[in-house]
C-alpha cells in the first residue's frame, strides 16, 4: 500500500500494484493482481475484483469492477497523442468481466463519462468520448463508437453495435443484435438492424411514475412521428396542433430537431426488419 490509501482501508491484497498517485476512499475492497495506475481516484465502499486495470479514471462510491475490466486505457483514436484525458464513473456502477471503457481523446471535454446505477455487462465496449446517463444498461457485448451519447434509463441489448457521434435517447429499449447510423428516439422500443422503432417503451414510462393521460398523448405523438402517411415536419406540425403537449412529447421533438446524424423514425428498404 501507499500513503495515499487511508488508514481502515484494509481489503488490499498483497498482490494488487497500486501506483503512488492513486486516491483511493474507505472501506475499498482491492482483489488480487489488480493494477491501479496513474490518476485514479476510488470512491468509498468500491469493490475491485481480481485482475482489473484501471488508469486516469474517477470511480465513484458503492461500485464493482469485475474481473478482467479496463478502464482508461488509451482511446483508439489515431489522433490521441497522450494528452491528460480521463473517464469518470459515477455512484453504484457496475462493470461486469471484460468490459473495456477508454479514456477520452483530446477533443470535447477530455472525458468519457458513465452515471450512477448504471449496469454494463460482460464484454462490453464503450470507446473515448462516450457519454453515459444515469441508470443505462448495457448487455453483453454492446460496443459504442467513440463520443456516442446514451440517454437516462435507456437499455441496449446484447451483441448491439452503435456509430461514432449518434445518441440514444432517455429510455429508449434497443433489441440484441440491433446496429445503428443514426440516432435513436428517446422513449422508443426498436429492433433490427437498423432498429426501427416499433413502439413506445410503455413499462419504462410507468415504472418511472409517468401517468396514464401523459403516456397515451406521447404514444399518440410517437404514432405520427413514425407514421408512413407524414414526413417528420407533418408529423411535429400536427402533433403540435392535435395533441396536448408534454415534457415527453416536447422532449421528443427537440431530440430530432437537434440531431446531426437524423433520427432514426421509419423503415428503411435496405435495412433487416424482422415480422410482427
Amino acid at each position: 500500500m501507499t500513503n495515499t490509501v487511508v488508514e481502515n482501508t484494509n481489503l488490499i491484497h498483497p498482490s494488487a500494484v497500486i501506483h503512488p498517485s492513486a486516491e483511493i476512499g474507505e472501506n475499498v475492497s482491492i482483489g488480487p493482481n489488480v493494477v491501479i495506475g496513474e490518476n485514479v481516484k476510488i470512491g468509498s465502499g468500491t469493490r475491485i475484483i481480481a485482475n482489473a486495470y484501471i488508469e486516469f479514471a474517477e470511480i465513484g462510491e458503492n461500485c464493482t469492477i469485475s474481473p478482467f475490466s479496463t478502464i482508461g486505457s488509451e482511446p483508439q483514436d489515431l489522433g490521441y497523442k497522450g494528452e491528460p484525458t480521463k473517464v469518470i464513473i459515477g455512484n453504484e456502477t457496475i462493470i461486469k468481466e471484460n468490459v473495456t471503457i477508454h479514456r477520452g481523446a483530446a477533443c470535447g471535454d477530455f472525458t468519457t463519462r458513465i452515471g450512477n446505477k448504471c449496469l454494463i455487462m460482460v464484454g462490453a465496449h464503450i470507446a473515448h468520448n462516450c457519454v453515459l446517463e444515469d441508470q443505462v444498461i448495457l448487455a453483453n457485448l454492446v460496443t459504442l463508437g467513440g463520443h456516442v451519447h446514451v440517454g437516462f434509463g435507456a437499455f441496449v441489448g446484447g451483441m448491439s453495435v452503435f456509430h461514432q457521434n449518434i445518441r440514444i435517447g432517455d429510455m429508449a429499449i434497443i433489441s440484441g443484435f440491433s446496429a445503428s447510423r443514426q440516432d435513436i428516439l428517446p422513449y422508443s422500443k426498436g429492433e433490427g438492424r437498423p432498429p426501427v422503432p416499433r413502439g413506445l417503451n410503455v413499462i419504462a414510462m410507468k415504472r418511472r411514475g409517468v401517468s396514464q393521460e401523459i403516456r397515451t398523448a406521447t404514444n399518440e405523438a410517437f404514432k405520427l412521428l413514425i407514421s408512413e402517411d407524414y414526413n417528420t415536419s407533418q408529423a411535429i406540425e400536427k402533433i403540435k396542433a392535435e395533441i396536448p403537449m408534454n415534457e415527453y412529447i416536447e422532449k421528443m421533438i427537440e431530440f430530432i430537431q437537434t440531431s446531426k446524424r437524423g433520427v432514426l423514425l421509419k423503415s428503411h428498404k435496405s435495412g433487416y426488419q424482422s415480422l410482427e
